[in-house]
């Protein structure tokens, strides 16, 4: 332990500790621009300048370590010019058009400028025009970044993807693409972390909302929109509602205000995605034991274990990039944006009986991978577009600003695709596809449901693989099988996995993979809060409206059951391979 002074007041702290962590721990707050804990910590801002007796300059306290005696001031005037003058030199750079910019009034570098009562223009500046391709769905504006580092060391430290390089040099250095690296198309997940931790708007989604204004104000076009497990646990963050306002069936009623003409859940289609996925797995187990083979998905032998889930597109453009001959083990069974799609253009067209061209369908997603995802040509089989477009949580939140969604009265989902168990809304953390693909598996084989809680070591909490090893692990037994059982969330924590699995140090049956740490409920599309990380709290969300439903098993789900009986007959069927399955190896990135 170390003795220090920080603003007169006494306090030891451990070896090690920076002035920031100390100061926070006696309940003093310093600003901070650049820094993130554990992911960047390099100064680059100096927005967090300490006063220190002895130093002759002020220190970063963001990653200066406390010593023994030291006397620090954290309010002195000394250090409130400095830092209102390190955050004028940062205006001088930066586009301040923020009425119009998608980060207004979420963006950090705007709170420092009201906290430091910066007014006016600072020193007019032009800006660079603005060179990157708009239709891709990321886009970088480098006229707002402030060169802080965090999206480089978030692609980095926690993804290992290493996508943004350092170019230029001095004052003229600046964060993009290196050409001589490649694009988008050949380094990128799409996964959005980077956006995420910007705390400007250089990083952003590409914005959709014009286009879906324009479909639902499109008298020739049936507007049918399907909502993501894990927005129900975000969508009423950046709208400052409680959770026991911001429920799922009142997100419902605020789709319905915006002029859709049917409010879909993608949880029907998540527990769709089991039924295929998990019967899948019941097949690959199949083969692997010796048993009868069974019937299977055309054309899609699977090669080596373990079989991969396939549901996030961040994670199979990051397989595609980096391990392409692994490609085959992804199971073959589409994310549920596109099986909903897929339905959507096929069975519910046929129910309501119109040509499906007449159908927009519109999927709001925690995701930016997925507006990729919607695209992918390969992906398309039941109309020219199964998915129209995609809003991320973030789109639909601002789109929500002009409704008075606490007044709105609660209402159900539109049905027959409306209908989602608990095993479904697990889906938007990580662990939840395993969790729910063992539920049912368990009951293909047995015919008994197993206890909901069985699998729970796949979640947040389970077992860890062992020291070091960044995933978690488990043995079921399914029936006369063994299964062993693998998850993990990061594409850094994928890459340390796929590694292990290549080299023979582990061995599994089904491992689950989500791009965005946390899975979805951390996903590169959800609501922004500086600083700070909510995929475990929203995932706690998730896990509580699990044990809440009714139905907590994917094929009890009547609404999927009424599909399978009256259209696709059964798991795995031509028809189901059809419209439910593809070959990831034939995706274009």
């Amino acid at each position: 332990m170390v003795k220090i002074t920080i603003d007169g007041i006494t306090t030891e702290v451990p070896k090690g500790t920076t002035i920031l962590e100390a100061a926070e721990s006696v309940g003093i707050r310093i600003p901070r621009l650049c820094y993130f804990k554990e992911i960047n910590e390099v100064a680059a801002c100096r927005v967090c300048v300490v006063e220190v007796e002895g130093a002759n300059r002020l220190l970063a306290a963001c990653n200066t370590v406390c010593d023994e005696g030291m006397v620090i001031k954290t309010n002195s005037r000394r250090v409130r010019n400095a830092r209102k003058n390190n955050v004028k030199l940062i205006l001088t750079k930066h586009n301040t058009s923020c009425t119009s910019c998608i980060r207004d009034g979420s963006c950090a570098l705007q709170d420092i400028t009201k906290e430091f009562n910066i007014t006016g223009q600072v020193i007019e500046n032009p800006h660079e025009k603005l060179n990157w391709d708009l239709s891709e769905p990321l886009i970088r504006d480098n006229s707002k970044c402030i060169t802080c580092f965090r999206c480089y060391n978030e692609c980095h430290k926690v993804q290992e993807l290493t996508v943004w390089s350092i170019l230029g040099t001095g004052r003229r250095s600046y964060i993009g693409l290196d050409p001589r690296r490649g694009d988008l198309h050949t380094m990128c997940a799409l996964c959005g972390q980077c956006i995420t931790h910007c705390p400007t708007g250089a990083l952003t989604a590409r914005d959709d909302t014009a286009r879906f204004y324009e479909a639902i104000d499109d008298p020739d076009l049936i507007t049918v929109v399907q909502v993501a497990p894990a927005v129900r646990s975000a969508y009423g963050e950046m709208l400052g509602l409680p959770k026991e306002v911001a429920t799922e069936k009142r997100m419902a009623a605020a789709i319905k205000a915006l002029g859709v003409d049917y409010v879909f859940d993608t949880n029907f289609s998540a527990d769709l995605t089991i039924m295929e996925e998990g019967s899948e797995l019941l097949q690959f187990l199949g083969e692997r034991d010796g048993l009868p083979k069974g019937e299977f998905v055309e054309g899609k032998r699977r090669g080596d274990f373990p079989m991969f889930t396939s549901c996030c597109p961040g994670w199979v453009r990051y397989m595609k990039l980096k391990y392409p001959e692994m490609v085959p083990q992804l199971s073959s069974a589409k994310s549920p944006q596109q099986m909903f799609g897929a339905v959507t253009k096929s069975y519910f067209a046929e129910k309501i009986g119109v040509d499906p061209e007449k159908i927009f369908c519109i999927s709001i997603m925690p995701c930016t991978a997925k507006k990729y995802e919607c695209d992918v040509p390969e992906l398309q089989d039941a109309a020219e577009k199964d998915v129209d477009m995609v809003l991320t949580t973030r789109e639909f939140s601002r789109m929500l600003r002009g409704v008075n969604v606490e007044k709105l009265d609660e209402i159900e989902f539109d049905s027959p695709l409306g209908t989602g168990t608990g095993a479904a809304v697990i889906f938007g953390r990580t662990g939840g596809v395993m969790e729910a693909a063992l539920r049912s598996a368990y009951f293909l084989v047995t015919g008994e449901n197993p206890a909901p809680e069985v699998f729970c070591d796949m979640g947040p909490e389970g077992r860890s693989a062992g020291e070091g090893r960044p995933w978690r692990e488990a043995e079921y037994k399914v029936g006369d099988a063994v299964v062993r059982t693998a998850v993990t969330s990061g594409l850094a924590n994928t890459g340390k996995l796929v590694e292990a699995i290549k080299a023979g140090e582990v061995s599994y049956d089904f491992v689950e993979i989500m791009a965005c740490p946390g899975g979805c409920a951390g996903g590169g599309g959800q609501p922004i809060h500086d600083g700070e990380e909510y995929a475990a709290c929203r995932g706690s969300m998730l896990d509580r409206l699990d044990i809440e439903s009714d139905i907590r098993y994917s094929h009890e789900n009547p609404d999927v059951i009424a599909l399978y009986d009256g259209y696709l007959e059964k798991p795995l069927s031509h028809k189901s391979h059809e419209l439910l399955h593809t070959d990831q190896r034939e995706w274009s990135l």
